[in-house]
């Protein structure tokens, strides 16, 4: 699975907190309260307590519990054997535990190599 190789949080919504708006955060977010809104930032992990309902766009994003909403993740995405995905990832890469939940539709691109001969 993808390993976050930073545990530093620059923003942290604890279990037993609620949070209804827009996050928008240069670094990582952690959530294990209640959030409904949008999450911009460049990590989010969700934490085994959380529950979210919004969107999310990232570089990498961790689900530890359960989510309603979509994801653009330029880099990565992770369902844990906790998690619940309902809604649609846009990733490079995806991993879906066994015992996650995910339901909602995946996109995954891959970079385009500028030299390839289907790009002619």
């Amino acid at each position: 699975m993808f390993i976050k190789k930073n545990d530093k949080f620059d923003t942290l919504i604890g279990s037993g907190s609620e949070f209804t708006g827009n996050i928008i955060v240069d670094g990582t977010v952690r959530i294990d309260g209640r959030f409904t809104g949008s999450i911009k930032a460049d990590w989010i992990i969700i934490g085994n307590n959380a529950d979210i309902s919004g969107d999310i766009t990232a570089k990498g994003v961790v689900i530890g519990a359960r989510m309603h909403g979509n994801i653009e993740a330029a880099e990565t995405v992770e369902i844990k054997p906790k998690g619940i995905l309902y809604g649609d990832v846009r990733t490079k890469k995806l991993a879906v535990a066994e015992g996650a939940v995910f339901e909602g539709r995946s996109f995954i691109h891959k970079e385009v190599d500028e030299n390839s001969q289907d790009n002619q």
